[in-house]
């Protein structure tokens, strides 16, 4: 069986994984004296549909984003425009995103910051802490359901938010069984990388009422915003169209102020 890109993507986490062991008791120093996070879930509430903007230089999908952006101006111009959370993507072969992105959006911006990377290990989870993360993102297809309970409480033992991302039906129940601080739908297949905002759609509107709901992939434009709004959204985590952007504050603002519709139950 052909590899997926998200299978490709995870080997090469593991390989960086195995290069952490050995530095684990200084990764868990480092965690430990780390200043406490800005909590996610202030940035979670709100009248309208919150804007989650993203670092992030290129990936699979679309190629070059914007290889030669800084970081910290990104960022500032992203909060500038409305956005309620910074998340810097941190895998470095796939998306040339660093660590150090990281750590220098945190010092420059007064919102979260959601570290986006393929999360499979506690010594993550100790990298994102020491360099001042708000939160991490669990990928369901990525994790076994005992995997995914562990790390979300290993998350929540640093003081980190948790979003959980589902592409499916059948990862909904996983997702919510480790009591997310967020719920990520994401709109792209991480198999192939296509994306159905369809799919997006029917899952957001299944998501019970009480659990904050991110949008993710896919989203562009206004009209994208009150799609999500309508299935019942609560936020959108936007990159490519923002990044890309050559006046990325202004690019977020025309994103902001949708109002949040609700779910149902």
């Amino acid at each position: 069986m052909q590899e997926s890109r998200l299978d490709a993507i995870l080997s090469t986490t593991r390989e960086r994984i195995a290069t952490l062991r050995p530095q684990a008791r200084e990764l868990a120093r480092r965690a430990a004296l780390a200043p406490e996070p800005r909590p996610l879930a202030p940035a979670l509430a709100g009248p309208t549909i919150g804007v989650i903007a993203e670092v992030k230089r290129r990936s699979p999908s679309a190629g070059a984003i914007r290889e030669d952006l800084d970081p910290a101006a990104l960022a500032r111009a992203y909060e500038q425009g409305g956005a309620v959370a910074i998340s810097v993507l941190t895998d470095e072969r796939h998306f040339g995103g660093t660590l150090d992105d990281l750590s220098r959006v945190v010092r420059c911006v007064s919102v979260p910051v959601l570290r986006k990377d393929f999360i499979l290990d506690e010594l993550q989870l100790y990298e994102a802490r020491a360099a001042g993360a708000s939160a991490v993102l669990l990928i369901v297809r990525a994790l076994a359901p005992e995997r995914l309970r562990t790390l979300a409480d290993a998350a929540r033992g640093l003081a980190l938010g948790v979003l959980v991302e589902v592409h499916a039906d059948a990862e909904l129940d996983p997702a919510l069984a480790v009591e997310p601080t967020a719920l990520g739908v994401n709109s792209r297949d991480l198999g192939t990388f296509a994306v159905d905002l369809g799919l997006a759609e029917r899952l957001v509107a299944r998501v019970p009422a009480g659990v904050p709901v991110v949008a993710e992939s896919g989203i562009e434009t206004r009209e994208d915003v009150g799609r999500m709004a309508a299935a019942g959204a609560d936020l959108v985590l936007v990159g490519t169209s923002v990044a890309r952007s050559g006046d990325p504050g202004s690019a977020v603002r025309e994103l902001t102020g949708v109002p949040r519709k609700g779910r149902g139950r």
